[in-house]
């Protein structure tokens, strides 16, 4: 969701077209387009945010379903997430979220998707996507594939847990990369985060593949917080993750009443909001 090298990807293009907003003369901006649902969609160490708003009245919750066996036992339920994007303070796009089952037990696909509206499809004009497939292994998330996709450039990723090696192209490039025992990726890490804090037991490192390289980031519990989302209030737990040297940090918010499902999101440089996401609906 709030990957690190994705959102920096669509944080960069959404920067272009907001400064082509303010220089440019007064002209009717591109019609809105319509938030597409997110396609049906799924990747194991330990590797990966705006404030909430206001609404006249919560957003009904579907109510859940009944979990099949392996969902009880690994603590994970499909669920259907969607969420108001921001660069900065300005609107751009909405962004949704799908874990759902595969056709294997204990297996699942997880997919992001994020769509710009108005003169932001002018930089964008496809949706930006990721996709995880994985499974649950000994209680932990493992990743066993990842596409991603910003209609520019692609990476295509195959986790060979057998020989130790994830396999694939990043934009183009041969990708040849070690594994260990808890390696995940920018999609999957979010799901073992999630298990993770339903245990009491966050590691404070991960190593994830982002494009061609493995990247350690480190990872901290920051607490509880109450917020108000358009879900109405919640008691999140607030986690940030940060590469070592990096002055980017992603804060995201889990509500452990919804299944640890994250509600907010921001991405911060230099102690400036950067990229933001706020859930407006969810099904689970």
């Amino acid at each position: 969701m709030f990957k690190h090298g994705a959102t920096a990807t669509l944080a960069a293009a959404i920067a272009v077209a907001a400064t082509a907003m303010r220089t440019a003369p007064a002209a009717p901006a591109a019609p809105a387009a319509p938030a597409a649902p997110a396609a049906p969609a799924a990747p194991a160490a330990r590797g990966a945010t705006g404030a909430g708003t206001g609404a006249a009245a919560p957003a009904a919750v579907a109510p859940p379903a009944a979990p099949g066996a392996g969902d009880a036992e690994a603590g994970l339920a499909p669920f259907f997430a969607h969420y108001d994007a921001y660069w900065k303070s300005i609107a751009v796009g909405t962004s949704d979220l799908q874990l759902r089952r595969a056709t294997e037990p204990d297996r699942y696909v997880y997919t992001w998707t994020i769509t710009a509206h108005g003169i932001f499809r002018l930089v964008y004009r496809d949706p930006v996507t990721q996709k995880s497939w994985l499974k649950i292994q000994d209680g932990h998330i493992r990743p066993l594939k990842y596409h991603g996709d910003d209609g520019s450039a692609a990476i295509d990723l195959d986790f060979d847990w057998d020989t130790g090696h994830a396999r694939g192209k990043s934009e183009g490039k041969p990708v040849d990369l070690p594994l260990n025992g808890g390696t995940q990726d920018v999609m999957s890490i979010q799901l073992e985060i999630m298990l993770d804090l339903k245990r009491g037991n966050l590691p404070s490192l991960f190593k994830i593949i982002d494009k061609d390289e493995v990247k350690d980031f480190n990872y901290t519990n920051e607490g509880t917080a109450r917020i108000h989302t358009t879900l109405g209030e919640l008691d999140t737990i607030v986690v940030a993750s940060q590469r070592t040297g990096n002055s980017r940090i992603l804060r995201m918010w889990f509500a452990p009443s919804l299944g640890y499902v994250p509600v907010k999101a921001e991405r911060t440089r230099d102690g400036r909001l950067e990229f933001a996401m706020r859930i407006k609906s969810l099904q689970r």
